[in-house]
């Protein structure tokens, strides 16, 4: 039996480590989005910059998306194989190289390319953080989730913004050169703060089953199936709406500038606030309330916008955003309520599933932009919202009696 001051001491530094081991998935979270987004409101500058048309330089989102969708699988193999600290702490130092080679692009298939690169290194912080939530929170997986969620909120709004203001008192080039900084301080506080995985690496080494079977036998589960369409539908929703709404405000009546496009993404800390708050809702009433809540409310924010007023435009915003980041929230705790086994892979399928839905929003709703303009592209974010809310009745059934989570 431990001497009381022992005692004492560990009942001390046991919140300490818990809340540290919190504010490291938020980091993820953060190092995660921090980049992948973070061109959107530079999309005017670029496509005068490399003479592009809108929808030839939205491919710069695109490069990204498409790459995590491709390197997602891999990163859940490699995070079951080795543990998650140690995908998700070099996944991080990673990603700021070509973060930070990305300001020496002369064209723009060379900014694509970096834009790939960049792309490959984020499942590896992204999925397999999801993954280690799942396995590292006994209890309250919904809540750190949602906090891990409300990490991705911040970093998104903050690459966007400070790519915004960088580039509007610099150059777009600059705004690079600062994310890839911000990604290596991210790294650090991972690497200083995240415990080593008590379960996953011990799971991993006693597995036997082939990694492709297990995504085989995940694939061939209907409810993992429809989560990982609602993946899809919800990140199609958040990059059709905040690629091309750029356009739309950067033209007349509102013609905003660089900068204004920046500080647009504050929508994101209504996300940032609401999101934790409906984590523990998750927990109690269960993720297909959730998700039909967060999605109603975010067809009614789309649609909000068609109003040329820029206060109602900017309720609208705040409205589709936070559907999608507690889209998010339900959607990944989710899958570990449903996948038994081989987590990681599941998340690693879910994320490929998810990112191509990222790549599919900024690519299609580009034909719709070109014949239809904001409203051709409200009318498809729309359809895919409401999508998403049969999705999650249909199939997101609740766990059988007796069903355990392992």
């Amino acid at each position: 039996m431990c001497p009381r001051g022992a005692r004492l001491v560990w009942i001390r530094w046991r919140p300490c480590v818990t809340n540290r081991r919190t504010a490291a998935v938020v980091f993820a979270g953060f190092c995660a989005f921090l980049t992948l987004y973070a061109p959107q409101p530079l999309l005017p500058i670029l496509l005068h910059s490399f003479h592009a048309t809108a929808t030839q330089v939205s491919r710069v989102i695109t490069a990204s998306t498409v790459a995590v969708a491709m390197a997602a699988p891999f990163a859940g193999i490699a995070a079951d194989r080795f543990g998650r600290k140690r995908v998700i702490v070099p996944a991080a130092l990673l990603l700021a190289v070509p973060t930070l080679l990305a300001a020496t692009s002369t064209a723009l298939w060379q900014l694509m390319l970096w834009r790939f690169l960049q792309g490959v290194f984020t499942p590896g912080i992204f999925a397999v953080t999801i993954a280690y939530i799942n396995e590292e929170w006994e209890e309250g997986v919904g809540s750190a989730m949602s906090a891990y969620v409300s990490g991705t909120v911040l970093g998104g709004f903050s690459g966007r913004m400070v790519a915004a203001l960088v580039a509007a008192w610099t150059s777009w080039r600059w705004a690079f050169v600062v994310l890839a900084l911000l990604d290596l301080a991210c790294a650090l506080v991972m690497w200083a703060w995240m415990p080593p995985d008590r379960h996953a690496s011990g799971k991993a080494s006693r597995s036997r089953a082939p990694m492709a079977r297990s995504m085989l036998r995940h694939l061939r589960n209907p409810r993992l199936l429809a989560t990982y369409a609602v993946g899809f539908c919800v990140l199609f929703t958040l990059v059709a709406t905040f690629t091309y709404v750029n356009f739309y405000l950067a033209a007349p009546p509102f013609s905003l500038s660089t900068a204004a496009l920046g500080l647009l993404f504050v929508v994101y800390l209504v996300g940032a606030v609401v999101t934790p708050l409906v984590g523990r809702a998750i927990d109690r009433m269960g993720h297909r309330f959730a998700l039909t809540l967060a999605f109603s409310g975010g067809a009614a924010g789309i649609l909000l916008t068609l109003e040329p007023k820029m206060p109602v435009v900017l309720l609208g915003l705040a409205l589709c955003c936070t559907g999608v980041f507690i889209g998010q929230s339900a959607a990944s705790s989710y899958i570990g309520t449903v996948a038994t086994q081989a987590r990681a892979a599941a998340v690693g399928l879910y994320v490929m599933f998810y990112y191509i839905g990222g790549s599919a929003g900024a690519e299609l709703p580009g034909h719709f932009w070109s014949r239809g303009g904001w409203p051709g592209c409200v009318l498809l974010i729309a359809t895919v919202q409401l999508l998403t809310i049969v999705l999650g009745a249909l199939f997101w059934t609740p766990s059988p009696p007796g069903f355990a989570k392992v």
